[in-house]
């Protein structure tokens, strides 16, 4: 009869620790309103206004403004074919897009229009060596995960992958450039201690980051 009660209690106690359990390991996805694909300004004014501006306010950016700034960055533009709006070496769409906020740090899911978030607290001053990225509202940290790339040569991901972010980043400028809105691309980051803080796995490289938000009165 002891054992029995003592089975008992142990199966109540688990079942009552595995909802815990499996909520702990869930991670929180926003799902982003649908990006606005028409307006802001022509492409020859935003070419015009495109700069690089170290000055930020900690005013946050709208989830309006956050879908339409990734959407522009890799966003899928041709959904029946799955494409994206900056292009990628053979479409292998190599590079994931971190989003370091002050509420944690999450990845862009293009295909879900959605941020899924990797980590509860705020990283931003690990995304680079700048004094503004602590408070600036978003940073943006480009990887590139090589896993995705094949068999190409370690030469040829390099490579490739540091095009596509090339490419990506200056869709970010454009963005911001149409939209009044500031921005920097940054290579330096301490990328060891960056990896390390956003628990990347092996196969992934920070390429660069890219900073964004108001700019300061």
């Amino acid at each position: 009869m002891y054992e029995l009660r003592f089975i008992l209690t142990f199966f109540l106690l688990l079942g009552s620790i595995l909802p815990l359990v499996s909520c702990a390991q869930q991670s929180k996805e926003i799902n982003l309103p649908s990006p606005k694909i028409k307006g802001g300004e022509t492409l020859m004014e935003a070419l015009r206004n495109r700069r690089s501006n170290r000055s930020f306010s900690n005013r946050e950016l709208t989830p309006q403004e956050l879908s339409d700034l990734l959407w522009a960055a890799f966003g899928i533009n041709r959904p029946e074919e799955g494409k994206r709006t900056a292009p990628s070496a053979m479409n292998k769409q190599e590079i994931d897009i971190y989003v370091a906020k002050k509420d944690g740090l999450y990845r862009y899911d293009a295909e879900k229009n959605s941020l899924v978030q990797i980590l509860d607290e705020d990283i931003r001053a690990a995304t680079g060596e700048q004094d503004f990225v602590k408070d600036a509202p978003v940073n943006l940290v480009y990887v590139a995960d090589y896993s995705k790339m094949g068999s190409l040569s370690q030469e040829n991901k390099n490579l490739y992958s540091a095009a596509d972010t090339g490419f990506i980043s200056q869709n970010v400028y454009l963005y911001c450039a149409s939209e009044s809105l500031s921005t920097v691309v940054r290579g330096s980051i301490d990328r060891k201690k960056l990896r390390k803080v956003m628990k990347l796995k092996e196969n992934q490289k920070i390429i660069l980051a890219q900073t964004v938000g108001y700019p300061s009165d």
